[in-house]
């Protein structure tokens, strides 16, 4: 709704020459799950603050140890289909030109998202033998950054269910479809999108909020190869034709060279897309070539560094850059600090209960280079954060549907959570206020909020209101409305 009132503002601005001014109405958030990895929502914070939360690291989960994978595989991809995972990534053993012959694109499976195994898929000759899980070879450069996704546009016939995107400048990226996620063959001879660099992941999937394809592609900007590694847009209606590309915006955010960005809706909330891509510092050298030859470096790959950013968009060709700071350091010992290495799979999956995972590729450029795992609970990627003294967030206006609130928060023993629900000039609603709210105090994925032993907000489902949040030494993840 925003985004056409903006169109029809600019263009009444074009055809009369004047500059239209308006109020900005309420936000139809739907029984949508509303995060805080942006401000979308947040009118004012009065001692309370927006908090970005680090992913505890779980070890090592996949080994590059194949001869076919080796030291600079990349470009991972984790696709959750029903009870099973799926990971992509490339495999190559030795530094070479991007899109060599070498390049091969291998593929694990694991139950549980914990555990992995390398079946032999018997798809591909590698060395002689077909005793290997390498599901795309010989198709060079598309094998250089493939990267696939699950077409969840409820028309998609199902040979066409997974889909993917792979190629370089010199090739384009050349689409490929699958039944399986195994075997995988061309959706046509040549590329569907040709105006980009693509020298990254470019990443794509099936937009619910948009109704489109949308795919977030590796542009320079300063054009050619040159200036910062960034990110352009470009939209289709069925994967085949696509729009002109537009160069993203970052807010009032420097540029940073952003190797990858991995753009992707966030499972729970698929009308916000997470971008936890790879910050890329060239030049900045960490260890020393003493160091890295006892690391067993390759020599090309120790003079940068990187690690691991959090960024945001809600469509179009904006990210919101709320927290500029890593979302994940690189870990301790020299071997985390080398030339692209921290770099994220694409997406965020469900792995427990009240648990998601994000993967990162570590060890780039070295004998133990691998998959590593790190957790988090379900939407603790940022939250509204008070502390012992307490504080508050008003919300702007907003329209819900739905009979009960329910939060994921968390709060210390001597902390609560209340809530009321006000009109959209700020005043209190009866039945609704602060005083008459249940303190919400614990640690829960979903907690359902009683004002006066009731929970039903039927009432005001549908109509513009306001939300007061006061949090003591407590955290607010992410709020819904259900029926």
């Amino acid at each position: 709704m925003i985004n056409r009132i903006s169109f029809i503002c600019c263009l009444l601005s074009v055809l009369t020459g004047l500059t239209v001014v308006f109020a900005q109405g309420p936000l139809t958030i739907g029984s949508d799950r509303e995060l805080f990895v942006d401000r979308t929502l947040i009118e004012s914070l009065d001692g309370a603050q927006v908090i970005l939360h680090e992913p505890v690291d779980r070890g090592e989960v996949l080994a590059f140890d194949r001869p076919w994978e080796g030291a600079f595989s990349a470009y991972v991809t984790i696709l959750k289909d029903g009870p099973m995972y799926r990971a992509y990534y490339r495999g190559v053993p030795m530094a070479g030109k991007d899109g060599n012959e070498a390049e091969v694109t291998c593929y694990a499976e694991s139950k549980d998202g914990i555990h992995w195994e390398k079946p032999d898929l018997g798809i591909h000759e590698i060395a002689g033998s077909k005793a290997n899980n390498v599901i795309l070879a010989n198709a060079a450069p598309i094998t250089h950054n493939f990267s696939p996704f699950i077409d969840t546009n409820p028309d998609v016939p199902k040979q066409q269910r997974y889909k993917a995107l792979g190629g370089t400048s010199s090739s384009g990226l050349v689409a490929f479809v699958s039944e399986d996620g195994i075997h995988w063959q061309r959706l046509q001879e040549g590329p569907v999108f040709t105006k980009g660099v693509f020298d990254s992941q470019n990443v794509a999937f099936w937009s619910e909020s948009e109704r489109q394809y949308v795919c977030y592609f590796r542009s320079w900007t300063g054009g050619g190869y040159s200036g910062y590694r960034s990110v352009s847009r470009t939209t289709s209606p069925d994967f085949i034709h696509w729009s002109d590309p537009e160069a993203m915006s970052f807010g009032n955010t420097p540029y940073e060279h952003l190797y990858t960005q991995q753009t992707s809706p966030y499972f729970r909330a698929p009308h916000i897309y997470l971008a936890i891509g790879a910050r890329f510092m060239p030049n900045r050298q960490v260890i020393s070539d003493e160091e890295a030859k006892l690391l067993g470096v390759d020599p090309k790959y120790y003079k940068d560094c990187s690690d691991v950013i959090l960024m945001s968009s809600r469509g179009g060709n904006a990210y919101e850059r709320q927290f500029m700071e890593s979302f994940i350091r690189p870990g301790i010992g020299l071997q985390n600090w080398v030339s692209r290495s921290n770099y994220p799979a694409l997406n965020v999956v469900q792995t427990g209960p009240e648990e998601m995972s994000v993967y990162v590729n570590q060890d780039y450029a070295q004998p133990t280079a691998h998959l590593r795992r790190y957790s988090m609970r379900l939407d603790g990627f940022a939250s509204v954060s008070a502390g012992y003294n307490g504080g508050e967030m008003l919300t702007k206006p907003f329209i819900f549907d739905g009979n009960v609130l329910q939060l994921n928060y968390s709060t210390s023993a001597a902390g609560e959570i209340l809530v009321e629900i006000l009109d959209e000039n700020g005043n209190k609603i009866p039945g609704f206020s602060k005083e008459e709210c249940r303190p919400v105090i614990g640690n829960e994925i979903s907690r359902t909020v009683y004002w006066n032993n009731s929970n039903d907000v039927s009432e005001l489902s549908g109509k513009p209101v306001r939300m007061r949040v006061y949090l003591k030494d407590a955290d607010l993840f992410s709020f819904k409305f259900n029926w």
